[in-house]
């Protein structure tokens, strides 16, 4: 019989904020694919998540939020056009890079400090428990740049899981990256574009954000 896939516990999303306090690097379930996440806003585990994926940190990153609300409520300078845009898109399988003139959350934003990436994860059943976290999260896959998104804990490179602090296992997960979509002209122009094909496709952005 085939195994039941781990569930995470209360517990376990109480050490995932542990973890972020102590700058520590997680591997953890998204609603696509395992990603390694960390505080947005501490240099030093960004510096240790950066090596250890052997990414460029000029390379812009997504801050990861467990709510749509929290994602609004850190962003509260985006038009309210765009602002139920991305209410009609998220949660799901999506990074939605908006405006950011306030520079927010700059270590994700790389070399591009005036635009921002945001994610929340319409998270897997067995993931549940992640919608209670308060805390933004830097995000990226849970791989060497360049390499295959696992979407299993047991595809993990070793040496990546051994860099990490706290790995969190929920399970197989779909497989398929993130679709991500430009919106920073949307509130002007109602204008967007996909910067990467992904889990979602045009035609089904098409029927939440053309007018």
């Amino acid at each position: 019989m085939p195994e039941t896939p781990p569930i995470l516990t209360d517990e376990d999303a109480r050490t995932l904020e542990r973890c972020m306090r102590a700058s520590g690097i997680v591997c953890m379930p998204t609603d696509t694919v395992y990603g390694l996440a960390c505080d947005p806003d501490a240099d030093e585990a960004l510096e240790r998540l950066w090596a250890l994926k052997q990414r460029n940190p000029r390379k812009p990153s997504a801050v990861l939020f467990s709510r749509v609300d929290l994602a609004l409520a850190a962003t509260p300078w985006l038009d309210d056009d765009l602002a139920e845009a991305i209410g009609r898109l998220l949660p799901g399988p999506l990074t939605v890079v908006v405006p950011n003139p306030h520079r927010r959350f700059p270590l994700a934003c790389g070399g591009q400090p005036e635009v921002l990436g945001l994610r929340v994860p319409r998270w897997p059943e067995n993931a549940a428990v992640l919608e209670g976290l308060s805390w933004p999260l830097l995000q990226t896959s849970a791989n060497h740049s360049g390499r295959p998104d696992p979407a299993r804990m047991e595809d993990l490179d070793p040496a990546l899981a051994a860099g990490c602090d706290l790995l969190l296992n929920a399970g197989p997960l779909p497989g398929t990256p993130s679709t991500v979509v430009d919106l920073t002209r949307y509130a002007a122009e109602g204008a967007w574009n996909v910067l990467r094909e992904g889990a979602v496709d045009r035609r089904t952005l098409a029927r939440q954000l053309d007018h």
